[in-house]
C-alpha cells in the first residue's frame, strides 16, 4: 500500500478542517480528492506531505509514518500545489537543478534526472529557455517536473489544471494519465470532468469528513438506486398501462399521446441495472412498434452535488 491514512483529524481552533478520515491508495492507482471549496481536500493534502501535523490519527507513505520519520516520509512524495510558484527569470533545467539539490540528490545523478524529468513532461522545446517566457502550460509542465524530480512513488496535484485553456488541460490531463502509468496520483478537484477524464476512483470530502468513496462506477451504483425511461411506443395509453407490472417494480411518471397513435411513456424502474433490453422485449411481447428506448441514470455530478450539500 503506497498509502495509509487512518482516523486523521486537523483543527484550527474551533474550525474542524478535517475529521476522522480514513483511506487508503494502492500502488499504480491515480485518484481523485473531490470537494467543494473549503471542504478540507489542501489540508488532507498537507497532513500527508508532513507540511501540517494532524491532531490524531495516524498516515504512512510507502510504509513510512510520516509523523515518526517525516523527512524519508517526504522523499516517497511529490507536491504540486495550487499556484505553485516559479522563479521566472531561471532557466527550465537550471530551476530542475536547484529544485534536485533541495531534494538532496547527489551531483552526479542529477543529470539522470533531469533527462528522465525533462522527457516525461515534455520539456524538450523549451530547455534553455527562461521560464517566465513559458505559456501557462509549459509553466505548468515544469512545476510538475520539480513535482517528479526525485522520483516519488506518490504524487499530490492540487488543482492542476485551474487557469488552464481548454487545450492546456487536454495536455495536461493526458500528462497525468501517462504519469500514473509509473507512479500513484492524487489529483484534488471540484471539476468533475477532471475525475471522469483521468481518475479510476473518487474520494469525496465536504465539511472535512469523507463522505462517499470507490470507484467511479461504483459511485454511481451506490447512488443509483433506480433508472428512468423514455420510450415511444406505438399502443393505446390503456394498453401500456395494463401490461406495466409485466416489468416489474416501477413508477410512471407520464404518458403523452403523439398524433394519437404514438405514447411518450417515461417510467423509473426500481434497479440499478439497465433494463433498457428487457423495455425492449417487452414491448416486442406485446406486439407493439418501439421508435425510440432512452436510459438516463445519475450523474457524477449529480452524485457530488448530493453528497456535498
Amino acid at each position: 500500500m503506497i498509502l495509509s491514512v487512518k482516523n486523521c483529524s486537523k483543527h484550527f481552533k474551533a474550525v474542524r478542517a478535517v475529521e476522522d478520515i480514513s483511506f487508503e491508495i494502492a500502488k499504480g492507482e491515480v485518484v481523485g480528492l473531490l470537494g467543494p471549496n473549503g471542504a478540507g481536500k489542501t489540508t488532507t493534502m498537507r497532513l500527508i506531505t508532513g507540511y501540517l501535523k494532524p491532531n490524531g490519527g495516524e498516515i504512512t507513505v510507502n510504509g513510512i509514518s510520516v509523523l515518526e520519520n517525516p523527512l524519508e516520509a517526504s522523499k516517497q512524495v511529490g507536491y504540486l500545489p495550487e499556484n505553485a510558484p516559479l522563479y521566472h527569470d531561471m532557466e527550465v533545467t537550471d530551476f530542475l537543478t536547484y529544485a534536485a539539490l533541495l531534494r538532496n540528490i547527489r551531483k552526479t545523478e542529477i543529470p539522470a534526472h533531469l533527462k528522465e524529468a525533462v522527457a516525461l513532461c515534455g520539456l524538450q522545446e523549451v530547455v534553455g529557455r527562461p521560464i517566465g517566457e513559458l505559456s501557462r502550460g509549459f509553466k505548468q509542465r515544469v512545476c510538475l517536473a520539480q513535482a517528479l524530480i526525485h522520483k516519488p512513488p506518490l504524487l499530490i496535484l492540487d488543482e492542476p489544471t485551474t487557469g488552464l485553456d481548454p487545450h492546456q488541460i487536454q495536455e495536461i490531463r493526458s500528462l497525468i494519465k501517462d504519469i500514473g502509468k509509473e507512479r500513484t496520483v492524487i489529483l484534488s478537484t471540484h471539476i468533475m470532468q477532471e475525475v471522469q477524464a483521468v481518475c479510476s476512483r473518487a474520494l469525496i470530502i465536504a465539511k472535512g469528513k469523507l463522505v462517499g468513496e470507490g470507484t467511479l462506477d461504483q459511485l454511481l451504483q451506490k447512488r443509483e438506486g433506480s433508472n428512468r425511461y423514455t420510450a415511444k411506443i406505438k399502443a393505446s395509453k390503456e394498453a401500456i398501462q395494463k401490461e406495466l407490472p409485466q416489468l416489474g417494480p416501477f413508477s410512471l411518471e407520464k404518458i403523452e399521446s403523439a398524433n394519437g397513435v404514438w405514447q411518450t411513456v417515461v417510467i423509473c424502474l426500481d434497479t440499478a441495472e439497465d433494463k433498457s433490453e428487457t423495455i425492449f422485449q417487452w414491448v416486442v411481447a406485446n406486439r407493439w412498434s418501439l421508435a425510440e428506448l432512452k436510459r438516463q441514470t445519475t450523474s457524477l455530478e449529480e452524485i457530488f452535488l448530493e453528497l456535498t450539500k
